[in-house]
């Protein structure tokens, strides 16, 4: 079956995005002119704008536009931000994030997940994102801080070392909580040092790895 994907990426904009208090007008250019088609598997392109969460593979998932979208603009990006991504899965919220700020460096534990967003920010001119292959909960630490953070996964609980990777005035989004009824969260980092909390929306989303709720023994 053949879509018009024009037609389709602009009702995933204007239809889906918008009407999800996405008014943004830098968040719906970057949505509207990254191509969302060829960031997802082949096999998914012509539900590349559905509002559906789709499988990249290892249990992962690109979340729906309109959380995407959502994530963007909480995070108040600029040509002078500098943006860690947690979780870089099929590429897209990278070259998102690219597009709105003026550096990304995003990690993911997958190498294949590496190697493929790495070609396809190639074959978009995607410049100013630099991508490693790393797991954030445990074992990664990054040798510098960040304007704004976006955490593509959930969490159960906020690690408290991704707060140390925030400059004071950053900001970081996250989804955290209990399957299935997630808070997507807003934190600010405040000048004296504390952080403050906006909780947006309530979604759901997989968890990062090591990032999941402790497990309950029943007796």
């Amino acid at each position: 079956m053949s879509i018009d994907l024009e037609l389709a990426r602009q009702n995933m904009v204007a239809n889906q995005v918008r009407t999800w208090d996405v008014l943004d007008a830098h968040v719906l250019d970057a949505l509207a002119a990254v191509p969302r088609e060829d960031f997802v598997p082949a096999a998914y392109r012509n539900l590349a704008f559905a509002d559906i969460a789709l499988p990249l593979g290892h249990g992962e998932s690109m979340m729906k536009p309109v959380v995407e979208g959502r994530m963007l603009q909480a995070l108040e990006l600029d040509k002078s931000a500098s943006v860690l991504e947690i979780g870089t899965g099929s590429g897209f919220i990278t070259a998102c994030l690219a597009r709105l700020a003026g550096s990304v460096v995003s990690v993911d534990m997958h190498a294949d997940f590496i190697e493929a967003a790495r070609a396809r920010l190639a074959a978009h001119g995607v410049g100013n994102a630099s991508l490693a292959v790393a797991e954030a909960v445990l074992g990664y630490t990054p040798d510098r801080q960040f304007d704004a953070i976006a955490v593509t996964g959930a969490v159960y609980a906020l690690p408290e070392r991704f707060r140390g990777w925030l400059k004071p005035g950053g900001r970081l989004f996250v989804v955290r909580g209990e399957s299935p009824a997630m808070q997507a969260v807003l934190l600010r980092h405040q000048a004296d040092g504390r952080f403050s909390e906006e909780i947006l929306f309530e979604t759901d989303l997989t968890y990062l790895a090591h990032a999941a709720p402790p497990k309950r023994f029943a007796l």
